[in-house]
Order: structure tokens, then C-alpha cells, then sequence
């Protein structure tokens, strides 16, 4: 729980796992600004916030491009209040073997996954250093470990790792803690996708996942969101630089 306000960040919120954290984040005290590259598609969470009280805010900004990404902090800075808080969800996925894997389709998951965070860090950093006071929380997943057709998505969830852990040691000192989450399975629209991509049915899919987790079930955005609450609580303070497998079982 939040125990003063705060102004939050959360990239890709405008559904699936980002909206479900907003909310999250919101219904914790935070004042959420809610990215996503369409400013209108942010609507229903920021609708869903305010529905039930909280304070939130709709930035369209494109988190791969540098003058985006400073104008959508200033901005988030100047009408919600200084960003202490960070989730960087916004992902792609291009899924291809290597083989068939084009270069424009490595370069767009890297661009909105690393070099997006790597932005998006960058800019909201100078905030939580003068506060002293933040949390960043990154999103990887469980195909960090690796994952057949997503050589470019796994490299950049490995790779959110290592920046997480970097973040850690260089920002501590100014009571900023960087943590990762790693999700399995979640039903979203993203997985939903993926099923039709294999022309597979999305129940038998996720039937077919939740046979393989150990507690059975697939998970749901609220699953993140309720680990990314606890990272940026106050209590979470003496941890950072971790990543959390949230996978129904034991990953990484």
C-alpha cells in the first residue's frame, strides 16, 4: 500500500497487463499516468480509474523515440506531478524462427522493450533522485529463458534483466529500487493473438498451458499487478535488483 501519493508511470497501460497495473497502482494511492503510443486507446483506463476515484492521466507517446519520451515525462511532471514511480510494460512481438526473422523485426521489439525502458528510465530517474525516493519496475517474462520462435523477444526480456540489475546498483543510493517481473502464461490480448497466429482455438490454448504450471491455471493481468504493488509499496525498500518469476511454478 501507498502510503502517500505518488505519481506513477506505467507504459503500454492501455490494456492487458499495463491497465491492469494502472488500475492497481491507483486504487494504491498513486495518481497514474497511463502511456501507451495511442493517447485515445488509453481511454477505458483511465475511465476505469477515475470510476472509482483515482487520478490518472493519458499520454500517447512512442517510448523507442527520445523527443516522445521527454515530452511525455515533462508533461506527466507538469499536470499529475513528479514520476517516482515507473513500470515499463510497453512490449511487441515478432515472432519468427531466425531463419525468417527480417531485421526490421529485431529492431522493433528492441527499440520498444530495451531501448524504450532505457528511455523512459532515463527520463524519470532526475525525479526519484531529487525525491529520494523511487521505484522502477520492469517487465520481462518467462522467454528470457528462451523460448523457439522469439529469439528477438527473449533476447530482450534476458536483457531487461541485466538492466534492472545495473539500475539496482546505480540508483540505491538514492533510495531508488529497480525490480523485474517475469510472467508465464497471462491471458491477454497479446496471448490471443499468439493462439491465432498458430491457429490454435484460445480456450484449448490456455488449456493446454495450464496443464503444463503446477498450480493450474493460467495467469491474469491482475497476477502482475498485484506483484508490481508490492514492489513499489513502501515496505518493498530493501528490495531491488530482483527478478520474480510470476509463472504459477518455479521459473528462472
Amino acid at each position: 500500500m501507498i502510503q502517500e501519493r505518488r505519481t506513477a508511470i506505467v507504459t503500454g497501460g492501455a490494456r492487458g497487463i499495463g491497465a491492469a497495473v494502472a488500475v492497481r497502482l491507483a486504487s494504491d494511492g498513486c495518481a497514474v499516468a497511463v502511456v501507451d503510443l495511442d493517447e485515445s486507446a488509453c481511454a477505458a483506463t483511465v475511465s476505469a480509474i477515475e470510476a472509482v476515484g483515482g487520478s490518472a492521466l493519458a499520454v500517447g507517446a512512442d517510448v523507442g523515440d527520445e523527443a516522445s519520451v521527454g515530452a511525455a515525462v515533462e508533461r506527466i511532471a507538469a499536470e499529475l506531478g513528479a514520476p517516482t514511480v515507473l513500470v515499463n510494460n510497453a512490449g511487441v512481438t515478432r515472432d519468427n524462427l531466425l531463419f525468417k526473422m527480417t531485421v526490421e523485426d529485431w529492431d522493433a521489439v528492441m527499440d520498444v522493450h530495451l531501448r524504450g525502458s532505457f528511455l523512459m528510465t532515463r527520463a524519470a530517474q532526475k525525479y526519484m533522485v531529487e525525491a529520494r525516493f523511487g521505484r522502477i519496475v520492469n517487465l520481462s517474462s518467462v522467454s528470457a529463458l528462451g523460448n523457439r520462435g522469439q529469439v528477438n523477444y527473449s533476447a530482450a526480456k534476458a536483457g531487461l534483466q541485466g538492466f534492472t540489475k545495473t539500475l539496482a546498483l546505480e540508483l540505491g543510493r538514492y533510495g531508488v529500487t529497480a525490480n523485474a517481473i517475469a510472467p508465464g502464461f497471462i491471458e491477454t490480448e497479446m496471448t490471443a493473438a499468439t493462439a491465432a497466429r498458430m491457429g490454435v482455438d484460445f480456450e484449448e490454448f490456455k488449456k493446454r498451458a495450464a496443464s503444463e504450471i503446477p498450480v493450474a491455471r493460467v495467469g491474469r493481468p491482475e497476477d502482475i499487478a498485484n506483484m508490481t504493488s508490492f514492489f513499489v509499496g513502501e515496505g518493498a525498500g530493501f528490495v531491488s535488483g530482483q527478478v520474480v518469476y510470476v509463472a504459477g511454478g518455479p521459473r528462472g
